[in-house]
């Protein structure tokens, strides 16, 4: 079963895991889609915006052109070499003012979106009548290629569109022919936030999905927990329930071969002895069915049928009882009291007290000491045990339902788990309460507390 249980649990995690993984992945296909749509839209926008430069300054573009122009002629001429040349159209005069006019194109024909842009010129290539041509400049995009725009970087820019452009020349009676290409590069500020509004609903539904199925995932495994331990419980019960039993039954069996005897019969005062104790312990069978159905109700909720007894009395009838089920175990009573009459359901707490006694027995005890006193006008009860105690960090379970002891092999200890309980549930029925000392390999003490 607990194999099984284990099995179930791993193959729940697993399937929880990969749903997990497969909706996320989802979630990327998604954000990965809408960024590729929002650079399309994005493109679009800026096409619409510049077919050319010329749109933007046809002065300026003629200017270029007549620079383009004038540096390949000096280069044909031999007067600029490659770096002079690169850098004297890397370094235009007019850099500045055409960035201007295309951010302040972008600011009025965009305004949703902050762009920062950068035009990267990738290629210079002079063509010449009686020569191959002459690469004068040929470049992956760089930043550091950078012809106008203010970006800093390309880490986190897209390439809008290329510009690739053609001037026919002659010099000194020699054609050429110059090609250019550059290409914008466009960053949006605050794009991841753009694109992660666009997929509010898809990440509040994937959240939702998720969370929903660990809902339902840690639900069901506290069900198949608790079920388990309800399993567990009845199969205790159904096996140990015979146990429980055995001590009212065994006393029961003495007494009636007791009364075989032909003297004790003769002999009216330990008959009525023996017959009162056959009476208490058909009482005592009855309280133990009564304390089954009991631990189904809370404090509050259990009915007393209370009235008033002498304590010690009663205590002593409780210890002479149990005697007769345990005849080698060493009872002392120490009773600072005398004539406390108190008004309790004897019948719930004669079994109250008899768990605790037979609590004692079933871890170790060979001597129980019974002590009692009054404590700020409460009726105190201590019941002390040399057994092997109990460990500090299991005292505060000792009183939930089901809840028993292990000690190496004594969790084999016959037991519902129900008396302690049982125990807690009837004191704080009378108001009163119970508490625990115990160190391991030292004993056990309960001080139980009733009003007066």
């Amino acid at each position: 079963m607990k194999q099984r249980i284990n099995l179930l649990i791993a193959f729940s995690v697993i399937a929880l895991i990969v749903l997990s993984t497969v909706q996320c992945y989802l979630v990327k296909t998604t954000y990965d889609y809408k960024v590729a749509q929002f650079h399309t839209e994005i493109k679009n926008e800026i096409g619409q915006i510049s077919n050319n430069y010329s749109d933007i300054d046809s002065v300026i573009v003629s200017k270029k052109e007549a620079l383009y122009k004038q540096l390949s002629e000096n280069y044909i001429q031999g007067k600029k070499t490659k770096i002079d040349l690169k850098n004297s159209v890397l370094q235009n005069a007019f850099r500045d003012i055409l960035t201007q006019k295309i951010q302040r194109k972008f600011e009025r024909d965009l305004p949703n979106l902050k762009i920062d842009f950068a035009i990267i010129l990738n290629k210079f290539i002079l063509y010449q009548n009686t020569k191959k041509a002459d690469t004068i400049f040929s470049e992956k995009p760089f930043i550091a290629n950078k012809l106008y725009g203010n970006l800093a970087s390309l880490n986190h820019a897209f390439l809008v569109r290329s510009y690739v452009g053609t001037t026919n020349g002659n010099f000194e009676n020699q054609d050429y022919k110059l090609l250019t290409e550059d290409s914008m590069y466009i960053s949006v500020v605050d794009w991841e936030m753009i694109i992660l509004k666009r997929m509010t609903f898809i990440l509040v539904l994937s959240l939702f999905s998720i969370l929903t199925l660990i809902t339902l995932f840690v639900i069901a495994l506290k069900a198949l927990i608790k079920q388990k331990k309800v399993s567990d419980v009845k199969t205790d019960f159904i096996n140990n329930i015979t146990h429980e039993l055995k001590t009212p039954l065994a006393t029961l069996g003495i007494s009636t071969k007791i009364l075989e005897q032909k003297n004790i019969r003769e002999n009216d005062e330990n008959f009525n002895a023996i017959v009162n104790t056959i009476s208490r312990q058909n009482n005592r069978l009855q309280s133990l069915i009564d304390q089954v159905m009991a631990n189904s109700l809370a404090e509050n909720e259990i009915e007393l049928q209370k009235e008033k007894i002498n304590t010690e009395a009663f205590l002593l009838s409780i210890i002479e009882d149990f005697k007769i089920g345990n005849p080698k175990i060493n009872l002392e009573t120490d009773f600072q009291t005398e004539k406390t009459i108190l008004v309790l359901d004897k019948f719930h707490l004669t079994t109250a007290f008899l768990n605790v006694l037979e609590n004692a027995v079933k871890y170790g005890s060979n001597t129980i000491t019974i002590k009692t006193k009054i404590v700020q006008n409460q009726f105190s009860v201590s019941i002390q045990d040399d057994g092997i105690g109990i460990e500090k960090n299991k005292q505060s379970l000792l009183f939930e339902k089901f809840y028993r002891v292990e000690q190496g092999n004594l969790h084999n200890t016959k037991g519902l788990g129900l008396g302690l309980y049982y125990v807690d549930q009837i004191i704080k029925a009378h108001q009163g309460t119970v508490n625990v000392v115990s160190d391991l390999g030292k004993g056990t003490q309960f001080t139980i507390l009733l009003k007066v």
